[in-house]
């Protein structure tokens, strides 16, 4: 037991330590290579934190649970919204950041495409590619949007401005080395994390039910609450909701369209009743703060907070 407690700390480290240096690369490379941070984040800061998620998918679907592929998902992107969020800003804050009301309109419109193909029938190869379609539209979308704003005269001033506490003069293996720990740091410190805490909790006797809705859901989104706390701490706000609307359309997009070509993944009708709306209820509440440019204060983060917690007592009940 006290080798599960051990390995459980371990891997909270390590999450912390590999959002920070996350954080720190995707900061320079934006600076380095002239654009803004959410486009960073959005990409390669959001697809690096989905790797538990797809991991977990594709070996559910090896392995004869298909559902549990769905379930997390669904799962991770409540969590990413209402926790991931959440916690940060209700220690830290969240100011504004820039304009992200394109990549949330991306984000809305991939959700109600999932939910379209999920009530249409199981996830087979044929939706898979229309979901990974849509995920490659989103990323040439972006890719212009890069190539626009280098052309932009001011944009390069704008960034470094935006990016205070970034260095300029980081060489590029540093910026290297900093993605790369981050990218490799924060699956394994969520596997460590999630697996000690499956086995503390089996001890003490906790159903694999409730393991299953909890632990597992939320130990997957630990990458992305460790980046964006550091993001929180380090004032990018870009970077904190960035990770998480870029996450969000990973995992519907990305992540399912992978797994369903590895097998056929059933809808569970419980899923298409409540689980589905309240995903996207949540991801509909950063409307303000999207549109508005409204910045998440404590307050903000309490109440987000108090609703995940709220939506864990509806399912166990």
């Amino acid at each position: 037991m006290i080798l599960e407690f051990f390995f459980a700390g371990l891997g909270l480290i390590i999450l912390l330590l590999a959002g920070d240096t996350l954080v720190k690369g995707a900061v320079n490379l934006s600076l380095r290579l002239g654009i803004p941070a959410l486009i960073v984040s959005l990409t390669v800061v959001a697809f690096g934190t989905s790797a538990p998620e797809l991991l977990i998918s594709i070996k559910a679907v090896l392995n004869g649970v298909p559902g549990l592929a769905l379930g997390n998902v669904i799962g991770s992107n409540t969590a990413n919204v209402l926790l991931i969020l959440g916690i940060p800003a209700m220690f830290f804050g969240i100011a504004a950041g820039s304009d992200t009301s394109r990549s949330f309109l991306f984000m809305i419109a991939g959700t109600l495409l999932f939910m379209g193909l999920a009530y249409v029938g199981p996830f087979t190869w044929w939706s898979g590619l229309i979901l990974l379609a849509a995920l490659a539209a989103i990323l040439v979308d972006s890719a212009r949007s890069v190539r626009d704003h280098r052309r932009a005269a001011n944009g390069a001033a704008a960034d470094e401005e935006e990016l205070e506490e970034a260095d300029p003069d980081m060489p590029w293996w540093q910026i290297g080395v900093y993605l790369a720990l981050g990218l490799v740091g924060l699956p394994l410190g969520a596997d460590l994390l999630v697996d000690s805490s499956v086995e503390i909790a089996q001890a003490f006797g906790v159903s694999d039910t409730v393991i299953g809705l909890t632990l597992v859901a939320i130990g997957t989104s630990l990458p992305e609450l460790a980046t964006t706390v550091m993001a929180a701490v380090r004032r990018h706000s870009d970077v904190a909701l960035g990770n998480v609307i870029g996450s969000n359309m990973f995992n519907l997009l990305g992540i399912i369209g992978v797994a369903a070509l590895v097998g056929p993944i059933p809808v569970d009708p419980g899923i298409l009743r409540f689980d589905m709306w309240v995903m996207l209820a949540a991801s509909l509440v950063l409307a303000p703060f999207v549109f508005l440019r409204w910045s998440m204060g404590r307050l903000v983060g309490v109440v987000f907070t108090a609703l995940y917690v709220a939506y864990l007592l509806l399912v166990l009940a």
